[in-house]
Parts: C-alpha cells; structure tokens; sequence
C-alpha cells in the first residue's frame, strides 16, 4: 500500500463545478492534473487536498 496526499487550488468555475490544478511537487510530474468537484461540495475553498490510497 502506498498513501499519497495532492493538493490542489482553484482555478475556475464552471456551469455546476468548480476546477481545480494540481500543486505538484517541485521536480515531480503532475499525478491528477486538473479536478472538478460539485460546486454544492466545493463551496468558496481555494484550496483542496486529496489522499490517494494505492493497494497494491
């Protein structure tokens, strides 16, 4: 099992989602790349993290 966090800020709104870029990093490639969450879950954050648990 591997566990890695990603966090993310905003980017911009949509019509019913708010996009989000991912913060890699530094010297490492992206994982998610670009995120879109509901904007009835996302509300006003700007900033959002995310932990991805890998099984192996």
């Amino acid at each position: 099992m591997s566990e890695t966090v990603v966090k993310f800020e905003y980017e911009k709104e949509t019509k019913n989602s708010v996009r989000y870029k991912e913060i890699p990093d530094e010297g490492k490639a992206p994982i998610v790349g670009t995120l879109y969450v509901q904007k009835w879950f996302a509300g006003s954050s700007k900033v959002l993290q995310i932990t991805i648990d890998k099984k192996d």
